[in-house]
């Protein structure tokens, strides 16, 4: 399988409100394998490019002609799969600009037949090793990671305890790998599924803490596949390690079409300084198949491109997805997305099948540290090795020293035994509930995710998002009685614990009571100085919440307060109730706020112009004052000048 070139699929993507808010037109063409994209400023002048699959998703299912979910996963992830079984490394990764649909394509959605690859890939999986588990010679295992790389920092989405920027190293043998990011192993559908919740979850909690959404971040979900044969007749065991990573890059964008400014300004610098490299990559890669002749690549100038330096080019099977907006308002973007996608495909990698690297590894990692012991010993340092010691004054000894520990770590991972790695999976589910129940975040008495239910009696608050897979995936009880918010380093502890700008050490607090009529009360009281909003609308004194109200806290963070009980006796007295003309999202709460304030604005601004009105006629009023002043004098100096003129004329 040496030598295979990169598999490269477009998909375009139905027109969104926005688009048809502009009556935007399409300028996007397929036929068979080929893509043409239309220039709307010059019809002639048209581009084609030929791609390994063009999916058309433009039109409706009813089209003959549109690609489904399951139809880019038969294609795409079907085969990944199948040589993830074969003992390859797989990477399949989505690139386009911000709301061309790359996360849909991966991800999808909840509904029949709208999951995307990765979930589709996950379940079939699974399937697999259960439709083998009949045959005792075979046996499987299954570990996970997942990442975020935001800002060039890279940070762990599994653990709790991995908290900040992750260290990127390179390993001689390894090659590059993030220190300390945690591997959990699975051994169900079920299992992948709440662990992704969970990341989504950890990366929900930073979006609203830290002012970040997911389009602003590359995730990096990753799948360690091995699989186990026993030869009985040689009493031999063959492993087989694959190594499936699933990338959803973040959204490339320009800063004058998203009017970007400071911290976003920074964000899209980031953004762009990776998905630049990519390209960089891309091309050289490119280059260095027509020339057939090596050249440098720099894999090094971002972190995304350093840890898919083997995706790129090495040891993998690798699929792209390019990801395209129809409508001739994107021209440019959609173009820069093609001949991205144009270049990716002439990349080959040189794939091989994995078969026992743990043993193979082990052994050479064994004998580095023996090298590494016979060097230190030499140079008479060798009871720095039993002592731990760190001499500071000796650069090269720490450096062995470092070299030695993280070897010996790496072989203690590889030894651990799949008991113990289940243990420790359990155990940093517990530390990743405890850290969630302490910041208010409601936890099933199952375990399970939080965003799949909704209590039947309790008040809550549910957040809102700017993403909607992120939305609605974090919910806080509020209580009988007194329920505080605030940030985690208050004088006092906080039921429900916030942070970011603008989030005071106690915000505020939410009373539940039972009123006159029996019917539960909650009541929204902002402490001094808080920003709190309630339907768009700031408040000051202590507010009464009704079911759907839109509270908006600080800048950032966004709920939806929900009564079951209210609501339910609201649907009693008014059973033909309409329902809503929208949905009541992050996109509502938004654009009610700025509906509210720019009530205040339009005023404020009608008075100022009426100031400036006033100010230009008192202005323009002394003007002409002035300049009859002036009109006056000159007139009567000319009268004079004139006068002598004439004098001296009869003299």
């Amino acid at each position: 399988m040496a030598g295979a070139s990169v598999k490269v699929a477009v998909r375009v993507r139905p027109f969104n409100s926005r688009e048809i808010g502009k009556e935007s037109k399409c300028i996007i063409q397929m036929s068979g394998n080929t893509t043409t994209i239309l220039n709307p400023k010059q019809p002639k002048d048209n581009k084609s490019f030929n791609f390994d699959y063009s999916y058309w998703s433009h039109t409706s299912p009813e089209d003959i002609n549109y690609a489904s979910q399951q139809q880019v996963y038969r294609d795409i992830g079907e085969e990944m799969l199948q040589h993830a079984f074969e003992g390859y490394n797989v990477c399949i990764f989505a690139y386009g600009q911000t709301g061309a649909g790359k996360s849909y394509t991966m991800m999808g959605k909840q509904e029949k037949d709208q999951q995307g690859i990765i979930p589709l890939l996950c379940e079939d999986l699974f399937t697999k090793i259960n439709d083998s588990s009949n045959d005792n010679r075979l046996s499987y295992s299954v570990e996970v990671s997942y990442m975020e790389i935001y800002c060039e920092r890279v940070r762990d989405l599994l653990n709790p305890k991995n908290k900040g920027n992750l260290r990127v190293r390179e390993h001689p043998l390894l090659g590059p790998y993030v220190e300390d990011l945690s591997k959990l192993a699975v051994t169900s559908y079920s299992d992948i599924q709440d662990l992704m919740d969970a990341g989504n979850k950890a990366r929900t909690v930073a979006a609203t803490n830290m002012n970040e959404t997911s389009s602003r971040s590359h995730a990096v979900f990753n799948i360690i596949f091995t699989q186990k044969e026993h030869d009985s007749q040689t009493d031999n065991t063959s492993e087989k390690v694959s190594k499936i990573s699933l990338v959803d890059l973040a959204g490339s964008e320009r800063a004058d079409s998203t009017g970007a400014k400071g911290t976003r300004l920074k964000e899209g610098a980031n953004i762009n300084k990776s998905l630049t490299t990519l390209g960089k990559v891309i091309s050289a890669l490119a280059e260095m198949k027509k020339k057939k002749v090596e050249s440098f690549i720099p894999y090094r100038d971002s972190v995304l491109t350093w840890l898919l330096r083997e995706n790129l080019g090495g040891n993998s099977r690798t699929a792209m997805v390019a990801a395209l907006s129809p409508a001739d308002i994107n021209y440019d973007e959609t173009l820069s997305t093609l001949r991205y996608a144009d270049r990716a495909k002439q990349i080959r990698c040189n794939a091989i099948i994995n078969e026992d690297p743990n043993n193979r590894l082990v052994r050479e990692l064994k004998e580095e540290v023996a090298r590494l012991r016979d060097l230190l010993y030499s140079q008479g340092l060798g009871d720095i090795i039993e002592s731990e010691c760190i001499i500071s004054e000796l650069l090269m000894v720490q450096a062995l020293l470092c070299s030695v520990q993280e070897t010996e770590k790496i072989i203690a991972e590889l030894n651990e035994t799949w008991e113990e790695k289940l243990r420790r999976t359990e155990a940093i589910r517990m530390e990743r509930e405890a850290l969630l129940a302490e910041m208010g975040v409601a936890i099933r008495e199952d375990g399970g995710t939080v965003g799949v239910f909704s209590p039947k009696k309790t008040p809550h608050l549910v957040n809102l998002n700017e993403d909607p897979l992120m939305s609605e995936c974090l919910l806080y009880y509020i209580k009988d009685g007194i329920t505080k918010v605030g940030r985690k380093d208050a004088r006092t502890r906080q039921d429900i614990v916030l942070s970011g700008h603008f989030i005071k050490e106690e915000h505020c607090c939410f009373t539940s009571t039972i009123g006159m009529s029996g019917e539960g009360v909650v009541v929204l009281e902002p402490c001094d100085g808080a920003e709190t909003y309630v339907n768009g609308k700031r408040v000051t004194a202590p507010t009464v919440l009704r079911s759907g109200n839109r509270i908006i806290m600080g800048k950032s963070h966004v709920f939806r307060f929900n009564d079951p009980e209210q609501a339910r006796q609201e649907r009693e007295r008014t059973p033909c109730a309409e329902t809503p003309a929208e949905p009541v999202d992050w996109a509502f709460a938004q654009r009610e706020l700025l509906e509210k304030q720019g009530i205040d604005m339009k005023q404020e601004m009608d008075q100022r112009l009426q100031d400036l009105e006033d100010q230009y006629r008192k202005e323009k009023e002394v003007a002409s004052s002035l300049l009859d002043d002036l009109q006056r004098v000159s007139l009567q100096d000319f009268l004079f000048g004139l006068a002598f003129l004439v004098i001296d004329g009869f003299n």
